[in-house]
């Protein structure tokens, strides 16, 4: 009996798990069973082995072949274990050292050819094999500038099993074939903005800094043709480009997300839109097989802006409501779970009626009041007491739009106000979000009468418990903006404001 060794990665969300490979080569009727607990795609990798070998210019064994994935309770998912078990199997044959296969970490998909086919999860399955040890990790040539973003760990990209096992000291004669790339990533120019194209709503763009700064959710109300879109996308332009940890962690949502070539790390939050018929899956992730991430883990670190947010399935919207507390997801099936990052800033952007012409002058709202109750309605209380800020927009007249006296925001300077507020945040906390009841206690518990406008609130209902810290929470943020070391009533006052907006 001969046994031949490897390791490959197993991905449950973003986290990984190396994954033993075990190849026994024993007597009996020809055949090749794989046990473990693998997927439907991955039971499919018997067919893709066998041909794969034989296009390689190397032989199956005559004989039963068991391959192991251990820990067997482990379930496995997706086609990226093909080059292990190949090279397993050959490893029982001593077509291939042993030693050298079992000292790596093997990922990739067979072509009936014998080349290997790049695979989605790259990047975090070679930061999980690195986290668990490994030295030496082997990815399809299509994955090499992706895997190579992670350091500490020898990555060798190969184009064929035989180039694998070439690389592995193996006397294959094989001619060379051409490498399978995965689809690139369209390379557009974006689209030039800049924040001082917003004109006439200086209120709206200091919400829009103060709401970077602190990493606030955004709720934009106002009619058609007042600017939301425009606002929430120079968002994004404002907020500061990711550190190394996060660019990691968003590079590697990505990499799941879909097989592209990941040239470099991303360094600038991501900008997320669905549209309004976007499913609860597609918003939170999920999906049959291999779960994928959603809309709000492809955003995190950055911003999910949802338009026409009342057109969107209550369903979809509540479903939003525990990433925002907790910052992650987690997606149950019935043997395991994936947990996925959602730290997320939410923009909701909504027409004040369904016809849009409620409140604007020079309209007519052919709307009932009952038709625009039920309209918002769709905003779940619950989903509103999430949204730290909540901002009114207004049409922009003519004046306005041709006034070159008033000063603009620029992004860049905005940009620095956010970088300098985030930079006292983190001299204060760390680099992290501080606890309702730190933020209400200790050294930083605010005076009375500095809270005095928030405890009267508090208790004539106008806001809940939850609508107090975040009250607290923008009161931070804007002392942060304004350089002073605590908040002042002036500061508990103007984040009453933002968490309310316009008064009924």
């Amino acid at each position: 009996m001969t046994v031949g060794r490897t390791q490959s990665i197993a991905l449950s969300g973003l986290s990984g798990h190396l994954v033993d490979i075990e190849a026994d080569i024993a007597s009996g009727l020809p055949a090749l069973v794989l046990i473990g607990l693998p997927d439907t795609s991955l039971g499919e990798s018997k067919d893709r082995v066998r041909s794969a070998v034989a296009n390689s210019g190397c032989a199956m064994p005559p004989t039963r072949v068991t391959v192991n994935l251990s820990p067997a309770s482990l379930p496995k998912q997706g086609s990226g274990f093909d080059l292990a078990i190949a090279l397993a199997i050959l490893a029982g044959t001593r077509d291939v050292p042993a030693e050298s296969v079992a000292s790596s970490v093997h990922i990739g998909e067979l072509a009936l050819d014998g080349r290997v086919r790049p695979v989605a999860g790259v990047l975090p399955a070679v930061v999980a094999a690195r986290d668990a040890g490994a030295r030496r990790i082997m990815v399809p040539a299509g994955n090499r500038t992706e895997a190579e973003l992670v350091p500490g760990i020898e990555v060798i990209a190969v184009a064929s099993l035989a180039h694998a096992l070439r690389e592995h000291g193996a006397h294959i004669v094989a001619p060379d074939i051409d490498a399978i790339e995965p689809p690139h990533e369209s390379e557009s120019t974006p689209p030039s903005r800049d924040l001082s194209d917003i004109v006439g709503q200086p209120d709206v763009v200091d919400a829009l800094v103060t709401a970077a700064a602190g990493g606030h959710h955004l709720f934009l109300l106002g009619p058609p043709g007042a600017g939301k879109t425009m606002l929430a996308e120079r968002l994004v332009d404002i907020l500061p480009d990711l550190d190394a940890r996060d660019a990691l962690e968003v590079t590697s949502i990505a990499s799941l997300a879909r097989v592209a070539q990941t040239r470099q790390l991303v360094t600038r939050p991501p900008f997320i839109a669905p549209h309004h018929t976007a499913t609860a899956v597609a918003i939170v992730g999920g999906g049959s097989g291999v779960i994928r991430p959603g809309a709000v883990s492809r955003a995190s670190r950055g911003v999910l802006f949802l338009d026409e947010a009342p057109e969107f399935a209550t369903t979809v919207l509540d479903a939003l409501r525990q990433p925002l507390e907790s910052g992650d997801i987690v997606i149950h099936r019935a043997n395991y779970s994936a947990r996925f990052p959602a730290r997320v800033q939410l923009v909701l952007a909504a027409n004040p009626c369904p016809c849009g012409n409620a409140g604007v002058p020079d309209s007519t709202c052919v709307c009932t009041p009952d038709r625009r109750r039920r309209y918002l309605a769709r905003l779940s209380g619950p989903i509103l007491d999430r949204i730290d800020i909540h901002v009114p927009v207004s049409r922009v007249s003519r004046a306005h739009l041709f006034d070159d006296t008033s000063p603009r925001v620029t992004t860049a300077h905005a940009r620095e106000r956010v970088e300098a507020a985030r930079a006292m945040a983190n001299d204060r906390w760390g680099h992290r979000r501080p606890d309702a009841t730190e933020i209400r206690s200790g050294k930083f518990r605010l005076a009375p009468v500095v809270v005095r406008a928030l405890d009267a609130a508090l208790d004539r209902g106008a806001v809940t418990m939850r609508g107090y810290d975040r009250v607290l929470r923008i009161a931070w943020t804007l002392a942060d903006c304004d350089g002073s070391s605590m908040p002042t009533a002036d500061h508990i006052g103007r984040a009453l404001y933002l968490r309310q907006g316009v008064p009924a």
